[in-house]
C-alpha cells in the first residue's frame, strides 16, 4: 500500500483546510487509515482513523467536532477535513494504513500501522 498526503498549508486560527491521502496498491476492504500528527512525549499522536469497510470514525478528543475523517471509496483516498484550527493543531499531518484491526481505533497507537505517507505540513497562525 503506498500512501501520499496532499492539502496542507498555512492557515490564520479559526480557518479550514481539508487533508486528502491517496491510496494505491492492494485493495484493502478491512483496512482502516488513520491521521496522526507529532505531539510532545510521542512519536505521533493519534488523530482520527477510519474503517474503510462501514466507513466507522474514531476520533481523539482534543479533535472531536473540529476534525472530520471520511473516504471516497471510488478514488480511493481518506480526506481529514481540519475546522476550527487552532496554533496548536500546527504539525506535520500522517496518513497511515493497517490491514485490520479490531476494536476502538482510540486504542491503537502509530507503532500498530504498517504503511505511511510522507506527511503533509500544516501551519496554522495565531
Amino acid at each position: 500500500v503506498q500512501l501520499v498526503e496532499s492539502g496542507g498549508g498555512l492557515v490564520q486560527a479559526g480557518g479550514s483546510l481539508r487533508l486528502s491521502c491517496a491510496a494505491s496498491g492492494r485493495t484493502f476492504s478491512s483496512h482502516v487509515l488513520g491521521w496522526f500528527r507529532p505531539a510532545p512525549r510521542k512519536e505521533r499522536e493519534f488523530v482520527a482513523a477510519i474503517r474503510w469497510s462501514g466507513g466507522l470514525t474514531y476520533y481523539a478528543d482534543s479533535v472531536k467536532g473540529r476534525l472530520t475523517i471520511s473516504r471516497d471509496i471510488a478514488k480511493k483516498t481518506v480526506y481529514l477535513q481540519m475546522n476550527s484550527l487552532k496554533h496548536e493543531d500546527t504539525a506535520v499531518y500522517y496518513c497511515a494504513a493497517r490491514a485490520q484491526l479490531f476494536g476502538k481505533l482510540t486504542d491503537y497507537g502509530f507503532d500498530e500501522y504498517d504503511y505511511w505517507g510522507q506527511g503533509t505540513q500544516v501551519t496554522v497562525s495565531s
